[in-house]
């Protein structure tokens, strides 16, 4: 128990210093014009146009780093910072989110993977703790509070590997767009160097992300076990 509390509290440190770190680049990228002098939107409607994609929509969301791609709709989401910054980061943010559209097109198997997983993990990310819960709470009354508890575990599995399958979908997302920056000559070696900087600390915010969610996996795994056993 103690060691798994060490280990969580340890893991939330990591996310808190990695995600603090995420916002300091993003915030010192964004100070630095981008020599083309192409706003966000204008580099995701390049990038997309020279993949031959036509059928995406490039708009605005609300919040700060909230960009994302909506395969649903086919829309690239941009933060307004993003949307209409004309800098090293929102470059690299708005090529990043259409490497997901650029995987959709092109039918990336992780993607779709990750897409397909989208509507159960909403149900079970909702239930599993609760479910896990009530298991741990009925534990010693029987052998059917031991598949309660079973079954919140395997809700919370489908959780974790999401998380896991996450990690290979955004960094390739992130290398098509540095391989595109690079081959359209959108940035200069300079640039590219920040960008790729940039995109590397949003891409260990998964990674902490994934690694909580399988420690606390394996703690519940534990708890079954251990339960199971007296």
């Amino acid at each position: 128990m103690l060691g798994y509390y060490l280990l969580t509290g340890i893991i939330f440190l990591i996310g808190m210093a990695v995600s603090a770190q995420l916002k300091s680049k993003f915030r010192e990228y964004g100070e630095v014009p981008i020599s083309n002098g192409l706003s966000g939107r204008e580099v995701a409607e390049k990038m997309l146009h020279e993949h031959g994609i036509y059928d995406v929509t490039v708009t605005t969301s609300h919040g700060f780093l909230s960009d994302h791609y909506n395969p649903a709709d086919k829309t690239v989401n941009l933060s307004p910072e993003v949307y209409e910054g004309r800098n090293i980061a929102a470059a690299a943010v708005a090529a990043h989110e259409c490497g997901h559209a650029v995987q959709h097109a092109t039918a990336y198997n992780m993607l779709q993977m990750r897409s397909t997983l989208v509507p159960i993990v909403q149900v079970s990310s909702t239930l599993a703790q609760w479910v896990v819960l009530a298991g741990i709470g009925l534990m010693g009354f029987g052998g059917g509070s031991q598949t309660v508890l079973l079954i919140g575990i395997g809700l919370f599995a489908i959780s974790t590997l999401f998380s896991l399958i996450t990690l290979p979908v955004e960094y390739d997302a992130s290398a098509r767009a540095l391989r595109w920056m690079e081959s359209s000559n959108l940035t200069t070696r300079f640039e590219h160097d920040k960008a790729s900087d940039a995109l590397k600390w949003a891409a260990r915010t998964y990674i902490v992300a994934a690694l909580a969610s399988v420690a606390q996996l394996v703690y519940f795994i534990l708890i079954f076990l251990n339960r199971r056993d007296d």
